[in-house]
């Protein structure tokens, strides 16, 4: 699985032009639970084509976008459309039924 940095000064572009379905996580270094999606995350087998990681201790503007209130906080992107925040335990089956589920309402504009 694809996994990416992305920061204030391009999370925007680059979730806007990547094509199929992107998982966003927002984490930070001091989190333990941050920690346990970071490692755990990659050996997942999820619907997804990408994680997207993004540090909000150092992208204030894209957490302040992204109403981020918790750590790790998740999102879903697909072809640069926004389908709003995952509420999901990190196991596998239990966030590909939160992407389906997702994956169903209908699509916003990126934050």
């Amino acid at each position: 699985m694809v996994e990416l940095e992305l920061t204030d000064f391009d999370a925007d572009q680059r979730l806007l032009a990547m094509p199929g379905v992107s998982l966003v996580i927002f984490t930070s270094v001091g989190c333990a639970s941050c920690r346990f999606a970071r490692e755990q995350l990659p050996r997942l087998d999820l619907a997804v084509d990408r994680l997207c990681w993004i540090d909000a201790g150092n992208n204030g503007g894209v957490v302040e976008r992204y109403q981020v209130f918790h750590l790790p906080a998740l999102f879903l992107v697909r072809d640069g459309e926004f389908f709003g925040a995952l509420k999901s335990r990190l196991t596998g089956t239990e966030l590909n039924e939160a992407v389906g589920r997702a994956l169903m309402k209908t699509a916003e504009e990126l934050p």
